[in-house]
């Protein structure tokens, strides 16, 4: 493949002397690094020193470079918007993104920071399509597209309407396009919460070979994030490449022989937006279950129901022994009706701010108190949650989605026979409702009816075999019915899709 590209592509050039040449000047790229959302519980460690790694690596690569960092909807806008005037018939133009994504009507979207998102009209409204992105660049005549997105993170928006999938989804790209995702279709990985996400390592790793064509870069990269993750993290490759593009051509190109004696500055951000503060501690209540689009998504293959794009992480035979069954009253007891802030506390939160004002104005505005029922449920002020859903269905008590919100709060609270009610109705009103399913069982396996636990988790995972939350309770379900070595598969398989599963059921009272 070297000497195909070091031979043959001059001799094409020179027989075709009109074709557009990918010179340093040709190659425009625009590196995003979202790391500080308000409705996540902390910024995000990783994407913005990926982000000034990856835009300085291209910069030593010829590429002519902007970065933007924390960038709002407008910020986002203009950059893209600049990234599009600069494209000339031929050019090659890439887009890196890190942060939070989102599918949605079978697309994926990069998110700014201020989104805000409650329903799916939302995401199209504030997010950033990537086959709108790519398409542009299509239409103003790049030659070559790529698109490196590290943006398959759990994130705090699918937990407020579950109807949503995990991760992303494929993307229906023109041609001449190479598109990379930090994981596979439909899974996530956590925040390592480290300076650097293990991609973008093996990326710039890879992107520093000379001479490999694009799709080799892509292909190594892939194999070893795959390798060095042990299987639980494989990236996604789609590619329609009709030339070939080497990130770093000729070992004696343009490129410095030697590193630089110091690492440059970071770049100048665009579109104003100011740098980003100090991350902050987490917070210590999780996001709200009820509103979990796919519960916890995966990094892994999902289990065996579902097809899978690598080797399950885990397997029987390398489980360690399985501790005894729990009994239901060795339950960590649950948090009273009383605990979370309070609605003073919470008064000068952006968002509930303007859901307040927006219920002063109309108390009946059905659509704010469900909203604000939410937010305070994932920021731990249940009783107060409790009361927006109590609200909301006073409105219209056939409200599914309010019914499974307080079911489910209800049931972290240890009110479980009322939560049972909830669930019940939920599912009477739309039968096979997966969010209800989970959040019955839930419900179930606090009351310690542990049988009735199990059927709820395997009715929704026959649904969604990819939600975390049910394969994880029924995991503890199954150990507590007796069932041990498959509860602790269920439990391993959970905890590899997504590892902060533990940390969630210990809020929820359930360890």
């Amino acid at each position: 493949m070297k000497i195909r590209f070091l031979v043959l592509l001059p001799l094409l050039l020179s027989l075709v002397p009109a074709a557009p040449s990918l010179a340093a000047g040709d190659r425009y790229a625009l590196v995003i690094g979202n790391a500080k959302y308000p409705d996540a519980d902390a910024p995000l460690k990783e994407p913005l020193n990926d982000a000034r790694d990856v835009a300085d690596e291209l910069k030593r690569d010829g590429f002519s470079v902007e970065i933007g960092e924390n960038l709002t909807g407008d910020g986002m806008r203009r950059a893209f918007d600049k990234l599009y005037t600069k494209i000339k018939p031929g050019s090659v133009a890439l887009v890196f993104f890190s942060g939070f994504g989102i599918q949605s009507a079978r697309q994926s979207y990069m998110l700014p920071v201020d989104a805000q998102i409650w329903t799916e009209s939302d995401v199209r409204r504030d997010g950033f399509s990537l086959e709108t992105v790519l398409g542009e660049l299509n239409t103003r005549g790049a030659g070559v597209k790529i698109a490196l997105i590290d943006a398959s993170r759990r994130n705090p928006f699918e937990r407020r309407f579950r109807s949503f999938s995990a991760g992303l989804t494929p993307v229906i790209a023109p041609n001449g396009t190479l598109v990379m995702y930090s994981a596979a279709l439909a899974s996530v990985v956590s925040d390592a919460g480290g300076e650097h996400s293990l991609f973008v390592q093996e990326l710039l790793k890879e992107i520093r070979v000379p001479d490999l064509m694009a799709e080799e870069t892509l292909n190594r990269t892939k194999m070893g994030v795959t390798r060095a993750s042990r299987g639980e993290q494989v990236p996604w490759i789609s590619s329609s490449l009709a030339e070939d593009f080497s990130f770093m051509p000729g070992a004696a190109g343009s490129r410095p022989a030697t590193p630089p004696p110091a690492p440059p500055a970071p770049p100048a951000v665009v579109a104003n937006n100011p740098p980003p503060a100090p991350p902050a501690p987490p917070s210590p209540p999780p996001p709200p279950k009820p509103a979990d689009t796919a519960a916890a998504p995966a990094p892994a293959p999902a289990p065996p129901p579902a097809p899978a794009p690598s080797p399950k992480p885990q397997v029987e035979a390398a489980l360690p022994p399985p501790p005894p069954p729990v009994k239901p009253a060795e339950t960590t007891p649950a948090p009273s009706t009383d605990s979370g802030p309070s609605a003073a506390a919470l008064a000068d939160d952006p968002t509930i701010k303007s859901l307040t004002a927006k219920i002063a104005s109309n108390p009946d505005d059905v659509n704010a108190l469900y909203r604000r029922g939410q937010v305070y449920a994932s920021k731990g002020a249940y009783t107060l949650a409790i009361k927006d859903f109590d609200d909301t269905l006073r409105i219209n008590s056939k409200d599914v989605e309010a019914l499974n919100n307080r079911c489910w709060t209800r049931t972290v609270v240890g009110d479980l026979q009322a939560a049972l009610k909830d669930c019940n109705e939920a599912l009477r009103l739309r039968p096979n409702f997966v969010d209800a399913l989970d959040s019955r069982g839930l419900v179930n396996l606090k009351s310690g009816a542990v049988k009735n636990a199990i059927a709820d988790f395997d009715a929704a995972l026959r649904i969604n075999p990819r939600l975390t939350s049910s394969l994880y309770g029924r995991g503890i379900a199954k150990q507590r019915n007796g069932s041990a070595q498959e509860g602790a598969l269920d439990i391993a398989n959970a905890k590899a899709m997504d590892p902060n599963i533990v940390q969630e059921f210990a809020s929820y009272g359930v360890r």
